[in-house]
Formats: structure tokens, C-alpha cells, sequence
């Protein structure tokens, strides 16, 4: 599909001091910033206004601003790609947008009009198109965010809002294949509680990750497979990821039941492996469930998927029990046709027949 041409233009204001492009074999992620933003306020009793597309700079925030002291913040993640013919794609980006849009009443954030998401965010990349590398692998990463900025000191939601968007360049995230990651299980510190914030993107989530992912790396690990909050027993998420295990054949995934992010590629990966006429279960699955598939040797393959990396393959699960080695360390072929059929679409590689590319 491609965006609407009839949408209403945002004004932009062109940067007068243009950055330098950096090399793209040297891009790495979250690195480079092009030249431009999207921004759109919220006042109460006026709702979202003046969207404008101006030059990347710094915003201008009141020491009292909410954000800073009560947390009011969250934020999305999706990718535009250059195609195969050399036009720009975004993927789904209306799941970003609606994703944005339930999680912000949780958070007690003034939903953004999913439409403006959208098309704000296309004529974002349309006016830094030259931004969106063409090597094999590389994107143009977006990051859409809506803090709170009413100055006042009190518990309470705030009564304003910026949402703004910015973009940069990122390099391929596996240059030679899918790589595995050694995973540490984590018994006692959690990421969310049902109940609690985790199915909305919000920035708290992620700062609540931050002390356990530096300890895994500190004993070797990549990252950490959450558990559920309650009894530790049930895993939830791996890093920031969505988890995924075969089990017999079978693509589990752990259900989405308020403390676990409903992620965009989760949802393609599951209707892409239906497609392939594979089993899907979406259903509990306890770490006592993972260590004996692992030692019948029905545990076939755990991997990750996210915005960033599409697949992420778990080669080992490390804890204070010892280590679990899935498939001999090896990515293995579910995880390998999944990567491979995705990105295919979003690079314009594959038909594309539910219209999942959004054509700039």
C-alpha cells in the first residue's frame, strides 16, 4: 500500500546546517541522527496541534516538567527500508500507531490520532529520504515518543504533552547470519507484573531492565529471559524481546496477558509461521516445561523477536542450574525461514499480499 496523497501536508522548516552522512559499513545502531523531527502538542481542552517538521535540535523542557519527576513517558520503534526498486517502505507502521494509541491510557497519556502518526511519520522520511541507507541489511530506524511537559509538582497526569519523532541510520544487524546469543534466567528481579504497565511501551519498562541486563553481561550473557512476576516459574520476555521456542514441531510463545509487550513482529511471526503450516501455541510455558523439552531433546529452538534485529536465535540459557544449549548452539531452521520471509517483504525482495509495505 502507500500513503494517502490527499493527507493534510505538515509544514516543514528545512535545517539550514545539513549533517554529514556517515559511512554506511560503519553505522552500528542509535548512533547517527538525520537532519530533521516531527513535533506535535498536546493541550487539555485542545487536543493534539501545530504539527511541524523542523530541525533535529534539543527540546526545550521546564525543570518541573512532569516527565522528569512522575515518569510520563513512552515511546515506539519501526524501521523504513530501501527497496529493492529504490523507493522507501515502512512496515505496518499502523501497529505502531495503534499500539501507541491503547498504551498511552494506561500511562494516562492522551492517545495520539493514529492517522497522524502515520502520515506524519512518512513525510518525516520523506523529507530526509537521502537518510535511509541501501547497503544490505541497514534501515532507517524511527523512534516516535510522547513525554510530559506541564511544569508542576504534584501526583498527577499532566495537562501537557510533546510528541516528537526521530530517525537515524542503522547498519545491518547481522552482517553474516544469524548470530546466538547466550541468555542468562533471572529467579528473582522481574521486567513487569500483570497488572502493572508492562503491555505499554513505556520508558519505565525499560529503565526497570537496565541493572539485570548489566549483571548478565557481567557473567557472560547477552542479555536476560524474564520470568513471571509472581512465582518465577513462567517466561515471559527475553531482553526486550518477544520469546518464541519450538517445542515437537510446535512455535510457542508465551500469551499476551498485561505484563508482556504485544510487539508487531510477534504478531507477524505468528501469522507468517500459520502460513507455513506450522502448529502455534499461545499458552503458558514454565521454565520446569523449558528444562525438560531441553534434557527429552524436544526443545528445538528459542529465539527473540523485536523491531530491531526481526529474529534474535538464543543459543544457550544460563543460570545458577547450569547451562541449556539449544540446537547445539546453532540458529535453526524456523528461526532461519521466519528471518529470511520477513525481511524479504520489508525489503521489497517478496510479494508483499497483505499489504504490510507502506510505500513512501
Amino acid at each position: 500500500m502507500s500513503v494517502s496523497a490527499s493527507a493534510p501536508v505538515i509544514p516543514v522548516t528545512r535545517t539550514s546546517s545539513p549533517r554529514p552522512r556517515p559511512a554506511e559499513d560503519a553505522l552500528g545502531f542509535g548512533k547517527h541522527f538525520a537532519d530533521h523531527m516531527l513535533v506535535v502538542d498536546y493541550v487539555e481542552g485542545q487536543g493534539w496541534l501545530d504539527a511541524r517538521i523542523v530541525p533535529y535540535g534539543a527540546l526545550a523542557l521546564d525543570p518541573a516538567a512532569s516527565v522528569l519527576h512522575y515518569g510520563q513517558a513512552m515511546f515506539e520503534g519501526l524501521k523504513a527500508y530501501r527497496q529493492a526498486d529504490g523507493r522507501i517502505a515502512l512496515f505496518r507502521p499502523d501497529r505502531n500507531a495503534h499500539r501507541m494509541a491503547t498504551g498511552a491510557g494506561r500511562l494516562s497519556i492522551p492517545a495520539i490520532d493514529e492517522q497522524l502518526f502515520v502520515q506524519g511519520i512518512a513525510q518525516l522520511v520523506n523529507v530526509d529520504a537521502d537518510w535511509v541507507p541501501s547497503a544490505p541489511g541497514t534501515a532507517l530506524y524511527i523512534r516516535p515518543t510522547i513525554i510530559a511537559t506541564e511544569p508542576f509538582l504534584g501526583v498527577r497526569a499532566s495537562k501537557t504533552y510533546t510528541f516528537f519523532v526521530i530517525t537515524g541510520p542503522v547498519g545491518a544487524y547481522y552482517a553474516g547470519g544469524l548470530k546466538p546469543v547466550r541468555i542468562w534466567v533471572e529467579k528473582e528481579r522481574v521486567r513487569a507484573v500483570k497488572g502493572g504497565i508492562g503491555a505499554a511501551k513505556a520508558a519505565a519498562n525499560y529503565v526497570a531492565s537496565l541493572q539485570v541486563a548489566e549483571e548478565a553481561r557481567a557473567r557472560g550473557c547477552d542479555q536476560v529471559l524474564w520470568l513471571d512476576a509472581i512465582g518465577h516459574e513462567y517466561v515471559e520476555e527475553v531482553g526486550t524481546m518477544n520469546l518464541c521456542l519450538v517445542i515437537d514441531g510446535t512455535l510457542v510463545t508465551p500469551p499476551l496477558g498485561g505484563s508482556i509487550l504485544p510487539g508487531i513482529t510477534r504478531e507477524t511471526v505468528l501469522t507468517m509461521a500459520r502460513d507455513f503450516g506450522l502448529p502455534v501455541e499461545e499458552r503458558l510455558v514454565s521454565i520446569t516445561e523449558v528444562r525438560e523439552a531441553h534434557a527429552s531433546g524436544r526443545l528445538q529452538e528459542v529465539f527473540g523477536v523485536g523491531t530491531a534485529a526481526v529474529v534474535s536465535v538464543v543459543g544457550t540459557l544460563a543460570s545458577d542450574e547450569g547451562d541449556m544449549v539449544i540446537n547445539g548452539g546453532n540458529p535453526g531452521p524456523i528461526a532461519n525461514r521466519l528471518y529470511d520471509a520477513i525481511t524479504r517483504i520489508q525489503y521489497g525482495l517478496d510479494p508483499d499480499p497483505r499489504g504490510w509495505r507502506v510505500i513512501i
